[in-house]
């Protein structure tokens, strides 16, 4: 059947879903199942036994229904109903009708910029990458995988000098929090457990003193990942050493699992009498975070 007339101007046609006839005039109109609302009947195209019905004294739109004339019989057949776009609307556009070609360039302006920094809720549209379907994502997740953060993080801190015993291996008391971003870091057990997998930059710095005029002989500074020593920083002195204090630095890119694994540190230290160490609670930290990737 040949088209004869000014070319149609695109809209959203929509096929309704196969009507089956029977002895009654109205009949409900479905697209996809969901009810369709055409704006009136001249924007129908109605195929009755292979013939194009005339709207409005064929047949009449009621809301979401079709009403002919006359009542059919079941052998009729209603071969097709098209709902055309909407006179002096555009409507839905049709699917990949919109090319970058129509989008005008003013779309994006100064008006439109945020004109502010930029809020973890901020919303922008990604391509999946795999349909290459549009979806949109908060700027909150955008951050774990651009930049992201170094969080979580913390330092502790000795409140008061600790005394150890000579030459023992003994946990070291960073017993107070200068900032925990988590709440990650536990003042009793003195260990950080992140609960965020991921390599991590751990650091220390431990001042010893010694008591009265001891010699020093030997100090070892230990990071400790689930008890066991990770990582050890060794001063052995010559001939013994005068010395009043010395202040030990170090640091280690660690892997936590983000459940279990911990962190804590150890420090022994050797003099030429028993008279004990002390840590120096000024001045001696242990901290860390998490390294962005």
């Amino acid at each position: 059947m040949a088209y004869i007339g000014a070319q149609p101007r695109l809209g959203n046609f929509q096929a309704c879903d196969a009507i089956t006839a029977s002895a009654t005039t109205t009949f409900n109109l479905l697209v996809g199942g969901t009810a369709i609302f055409p704006q009136s009947a001249q924007h129908c195209l109605v195929s009755l036994n292979g013939v194009l019905q005339a709207p409005i004294s064929s047949y009449t739109i009621s809301g979401s229904t079709i009403v002919f004339a006359s009542a059919l019989t079941t052998d009729d057949s209603i071969d097709f109903i098209t709902i055309l776009g909407d006179t002096l609307d555009l409507g839905t556009p049709s699917d990949s009708t919109v090319t970058t070609a129509k989008l005008n360039t003013a779309v994006l302006t100064g008006a439109t910029d945020i004109g502010a920094a930029i809020a973890d809720a901020d919303l922008f549209l990604v391509d999946d990458g795999a349909g290459g379907t549009l979806r949109k994502t908060a700027a909150s997740r955008i951050k774990t995988y651009v930049g992201g953060t170094n969080a979580p993080y913390f330092e502790a801190y000795i409140a008061s000098n600790q005394t150890m015993a000579d030459d023992t291996d003994t946990k070291l008391n960073f017993d107070t929090e200068t900032y925990d971003s988590g709440g990650m870091y536990n003042t009793t057990n003195k260990r950080f457990t992140p609960t965020v997998a991921g390599k991590y930059f751990i650091y220390f710095q431990v001042n010893y003193n010694k008591q009265a005029v001891d010699k020093f002989h030997n100090c070892v500074t230990r990071i400790k990942r689930n008890g066991s020593t990770h990582k050890e920083f060794y001063f052995d002195f010559y001939d013994n050493y005068y010395a009043y204090a010395i202040c030990t630095t170090g640091s280690a890119i660690m892997t936590f699992n983000g459940s279990s694994d911990y962190v804590e540190m150890f420090g022994s230290f050797n003099v030429t009498a028993d008279t004990g160490i002390v840590i120096s609670g000024a001045g001696s930290t242990f901290g860390g975070y998490k390294i962005t990737e």
